[in-house]
């Protein structure tokens, strides 16, 4: 058998592991200020190492095969492990994990099909595999966030959504107020982004674009398109949540489902 690959390998880690004198310096620094952080930073770090090692061997076998189904099951194992993620953070949201996964596949599959059919992308797991990964991270904060912030509000106002409810308003109408709050503040971090992209920081796609000997304005057209998808993706999916959030949110009556709204 052949093992120079994983020799090659074991040389390209020598500056990732050295790179770790950095997080060697804060585990100091958290017990210093003992802060009791200092396992969790080393469990952190040995976790990403396995991760990515991991991640980089499939990528690795997906980008030799010649099958789009590999790229179809690595999307669906991102969203997967992105809407149990979001539903999380919406925990007492019922089937929140569905709600988020659901929305999260809407809003990314949309989106990647308008970038595939305009050409903007090849069909193919080199482009694809990435640019779904950083849409469906995206979107799985966002969603994340509208479905807790959406949950909140209501359970924070409900006096006011029922006084609505009672006077012959949809339950659409009678959260509106509440699920434009939710929406603004989950997708104002992406617009806030989008607006100092290059400013402030330079963005992962770019960098690794520019480190990898690409000229700076190829860079920034891969880049603009990366804002262009995360906005549309985010947007979809958080949209897509409140709507799905509804079916538990209120019974067949159109009255708020208390038992939702009960715990802290």
């Amino acid at each position: 058998m052949d093992w120079a690959w994983m020799v090659e390998f074991l040389k390209g880690m020598i500056k990732p592991v050295a790179a770790t004198a950095v997080v060697l310096m804060a585990v100091l620094l958290s017990y210093f200020q003992k802060l009791g952080l200092e396992a969790e930073m080393v469990y952190s770090i040995l976790r990403a190492f396995l991760q990515l090692s991991v991640i980089g061997f499939v990528l690795q076998f997906i980008f030799t095969q010649n099958n789009s189904v590999w790229i179809l099951l690595a999307y669906l194992f991102m969203v997967s492990v992105a809407g149990y993620t979001a539903g999380q953070r919406a925990k007492h949201i019922p089937r929140g994990k569905y709600v988020a996964g659901a929305s999260i596949l809407a809003g990314t599959a949309v989106t990647m099909f308008v970038l595939v059919v305009l050409n903007v992308f090849p069909f193919t797991p080199r482009y694809i595999i990435p640019v779904a990964g950083m849409m469906v991270g995206n979107a799985m904060t966002v969603t994340g966030v509208t479905m807790k912030r959406l949950r909140d509000d209501i359970r924070t106002q409900m006096n006011l959504v029922e006084t609505a409810l009672a006077l012959g308003a949809t339950p659409r109408q009678a959260t509106l107020q509440q699920v434009k709050r939710a929406l603004v503040i989950a997708l104002s971090p992406v617009l806030d982004n989008a607006k100092t992209v290059g400013l402030i920081s330079l963005p992962g796609a770019m960098t690794g674009l520019i480190m990898g000997g690409a000229s700076p304005l190829e860079a920034i057209q891969l880049q603009i398109v990366v804002m262009n998808m995360l906005i549309g993706a985010s947007t979809v999916s958080s949209i897509m949540s409140t709507y799905l959030c509804w079916p538990a949110f209120f019974t067949k009556a159109f009255q708020l489902e208390t038992k939702v709204f009960s715990a802290e």
